[in-house]
């Protein structure tokens, strides 16, 4: 059997963390057969950038692509989980250079010190998370990278998030947040990303599967 690792986070009240400021997630169940209903029926409510999540354009820049009009072909395919959890501080652009990326390597999503959080399930939000540093940014946009991912609610440093962001969604690559890699090994894998189909919004919450390739890369 192929191993295919669900790298979304758990959405519950109480059990993710949200951006400070950021609306906490609402589950309710409004109709209830125990009530006498036919059948239970809920709503949910939060941010639209609430758990894992995909960044559109719209998100930092102004006039840029919203969620439903992503591609596809960014969004599928074959992508690298880099082993970063050694890194202390922010990835930079010595840090990617000294990480070896395969040179073909068109969507990376990064294993950072982060994940301890996901793995303790601990539902604080930590603001010294690890992020990309605006030079990693422009980095990956000069490699041809199309999508990037990371173990943590934003890509961006806490207390510097511009930068890195438009410097991405300028150059209209995808990026997923909020992933838990915490029992995914570095490697090469087949991604599926599926974000809601939210028109005109500026993020979509999404669910992200990795499937070890089937077959040995050509």
């Amino acid at each position: 059997m192929v191993a295919v690792y669900d790298v979304s986070v758990p959405i519950a009240p109480g059990r993710v963390p949200v951006w400070p400021g950021d609306p906490e997630p609402v589950l309710e169940r409004f109709l209830k057969m125990e009530e006498g209903q036919p059948a239970n029926v809920s709503r949910f409510g939060g941010c639209v950038h609430l758990g894992t999540h995909i960044d559109a354009p719209r998100h930092f820049i102004a006039d840029g692509p919203t969620a439903e009009s992503l591609p596809w072909d960014a969004l599928l395919g074959e992508a690298w989980v880099v082993d970063l959890t050694h890194v202390e501080g922010h990835i930079t652009a010595a840090v990617l250079e000294a990480a070896a990326l395969p040179p073909e390597a068109r969507r990376v999503l990064f294993k950072t010190r982060n994940s301890a959080w996901w793995a303790a399930q601990d539902p604080r939000f930590h603001p010294d998370y690890t992020a990309l540093t605006a030079d990693a940014a422009a980095w990956l946009v000069a490699r041809g990278v199309r999508l990037v991912g990371v173990d943590y609610l934003s890509v961006a440093p806490f207390d510097d998030p511009v930068p890195t962001h438009r410097t991405l969604l300028a150059a209209e690559v995808v990026v997923i947040e909020t992933l838990d890699l915490s029992a995914v090994p570095a490697g090469r894998y087949d991604l599926c990303c599926l974000p809601l189909k939210l028109v005109g919004s500026d993020g979509a919450p999404a669910r992200v599967l990795l499937r070890l390739p089937s077959s040995p890369q050509s």
